[in-house]
């Protein structure tokens, strides 16, 4: 079943409008993109608008989006109550120098959801959230190094990014001039692997502030993590008195308590972005007083200085808190109820056609691999040259079959989806499987 009013687009030709974009992007941005995010295939898809589960795009092509800007969009495309409250919000202003109340609103609501969170500060981006709480955390302890797993995504900053592309538990340069004294500073921890992370815990303890972890990191495969590995992260940290950093701006959409309480994390420092926002800009690091205490003067100076100048803006404050209130307890049962859904029909189908694919995911996020057995670390998780390329015919058909879905990263439901939209999405990944020259991907 196909999802678009308009007869979906066959190939490049059908998208001449996008296509036209991109050749003038590419005069004044180098890559003809502002995100290396953006998919070129050949060129990226250009939006005109949104509206709750769907995007159409400049070529009126409307598409069911599992994409909502990287999983941020929990409440899909202009969510009328965000969109009536910004556009009154903004006659009265849109940032200051000076606080408002509503960045307290919206503290007050995550520190009486999130049972890590006793204190928050608000910045402009998860990049920043886990740069300020790496701070914290160096400047609590009097430690310099962090220990992060292999092959997860937590933003742009340095410490965080080595590591991020690793092909062995050895630290590499994230970009090209990297200084070599980061990496020095820089433990890796396999996913999923106890005894490794115990081993390299201990064998670093007294030189780590951190040891920084998404539960469910999205690059790294979507794997959930094994209770033995995430007790080992609590056992460790506080046998050596090692800050743990839980890196949720991804999965605190996992539920209404976020990922750490949902898989048994005890994290001291929790990181936020992405659904706190309402669709814009936005990070926050929350966690124990003790930690938080960093961020606050004392004596003449605070341990660590934080500030931005779009830090906390009523903007993303506002939206951020109508977003949350929204996410009650319900609203996370049903985007829980959507997520088993399509996961079990997608599984099912590839049992039916024996196909060499799999899927992992929790909650309301999933991502298909084009392995037979389901990856459990990010080793497992990294495609072959064939499989890399099954995995881009298998995007290119959900696009040309009304889905944007996204390539080597989470896909994501929303608030405004309807089962039926999961039955379409098994439809057309149904349909794939169907379609597809089995035997040149198999004997790949």
């Amino acid at each position: 079943m196909l999802l678009s009013s308009n007869t979906p687009p066959t190939g490049p030709t059908e998208r001449q409008t996008s296509l036209a974009f991109f050749e003038r992007a590419s005069s004044v941005f180098p890559g003809g993109v502002t995100r290396a995010t953006i998919e070129l295939d050949p060129h990226p898809v250009f939006v005109a608008h949104g509206e709750g589960a769907f995007v159409t795009d400049v070529d009126g092509h409307r598409m069911l989006d599992l994409n909502n800007n990287f999983t941020t969009l929990i409440h899909g495309h202009a969510y009328p109550p965000i969109t009536e409250a910004i556009s009154g919000l903004l006659r009265a202003g849109s940032c200051f120098a000076n606080p408002m109340n509503h960045e307290i609103d919206l503290a007050e609501l995550l520190i009486g959801r999130i049972p890590a969170v006793e204190q928050v500060r608000f910045v402009a981006s998860g990049t920043e959230a886990v740069m300020f709480a790496i701070k914290a955390a160096r400047a609590t302890t009097g430690r310099v190094a962090i220990a992060r797993v292999e092959g997860a995504y937590h933003g742009a900053y340095d410490w965080a990014e080595a590591g991020q592309h690793a092909s062995s538990n050895t630290p590499c340069a994230a970009y090209r001039g990297m200084p070599a004294s980061v990496l020095d500073d820089v433990v890796l921890l396999q996913f999923n692997c106890p005894t490794q992370v115990e081993q390299q815990i201990t064998m670093n303890a007294g030189r780590l502030a951190a040891i920084l972890i998404d539960p469910m990191p999205s690059r790294a495969g979507l794997i959930e993590p094994t209770h033995e590995f995430i007790a080992t992260i609590n056992k460790v940290a506080r046998q050596h008195g090692i800050v743990i950093i839980a890196d949720e701006v991804l999965n605190l959409r996992q539920g209404f308590t976020g990922a750490s309480a949902r898989y048994g994390l005890e994290p001291d420092l929790v990181t936020m972005g992405k659904i706190i926002g309402g669709g814009f800009p936005v990070g926050a690091v929350g966690g124990r007083r003790e930690i938080m205490s960093a961020f606050g003067k004392q004596g003449s100076k605070a341990p660590v200085t934080q500030g931005g100048t779009f830090s906390a803006n009523p903007v993303s404050m506002v939206a951020g808190r109508l977003a949350m209130e929204a996410l009650t307890e319900d609203a996370f049962q049903r985007l829980e109820h959507m997520g088993n859904l399509v996961r079990d029909g997608l599984r099912s189908r590839i049992e039916r056609h024996g196909a060499n694919l799999s899927v992992t995911g929790a909650a309301s996020l999933f991502r298909i691999h084009a392995k037979k057995v389901a990856p459990v670390s990010y080793q497992d998780s990294i495609p072959t040259a064939s499989e890399d390329t099954v995995l881009k015919l298998l995007r290119r058909h959900f696009a040309n079959n009304g889905i944007l879905m996204p390539y080597g990263a989470a896909a994501s439901l929303s608030t405004p989806m309807a089962d039926s939209d999961m039955g379409d999405i098994i439809s057309v990944f149904d349909d794939f499987l169907v379609n597809l020259d089995r035997h040149a991907w198999e004997a790949a």
